[in-house]
């Protein structure tokens, strides 16, 4: 994921939190902005030390980045976003990562064609 796709920013994270707008499952929590003179989605992740030591946390983060990097089509453009990881995230895949991202930007209205969506 190119740097400019990324939220880094104490900024960015606290304008995203501040708007309230988000929605959760089991796994993970989306909070998210439209952005209306932006072209491309950013994204944030978040893993609390809760869930691990660092190499648990990063894997993690390594598995969210994958699995928005395969579902990159599916986005609406202009949106910032950032995924927050919970318990049942550590023994998580790649693809029920996926399928867990999927059903949250489901219900904030963020996937661009609903019916395109292929389930592996």
């Amino acid at each position: 994921m190119k740097k400019i796709y990324r939220l880094k920013k104490e900024k960015d994270f606290k304008q995203l939190f501040y708007a309230k707008r988000s929605k959760a499952n089991k796994q993970c929590i989306i909070y998210y902005l439209e952005r209306k003179n932006q072209p491309y989605l950013r994204t944030g992740i978040s893993v609390s030390k809760k869930l691990g030591n660092a190499v648990v946390r990063n894997r993690i983060k390594r598995k969210i980045r994958r699995a928005i990097y395969e579902l990159r089509e599916l986005f609406c453009e202009n949106y910032d976003i950032i995924v927050i990881a919970r318990q049942p995230m550590v023994e998580m895949s790649v693809h029920d990562i996926k399928k867990s991202l999927l059903h949250v930007l489901h219900l904030c209205h963020l996937i661009k064609n609903k019916h395109k969506v292929e389930e592996d």
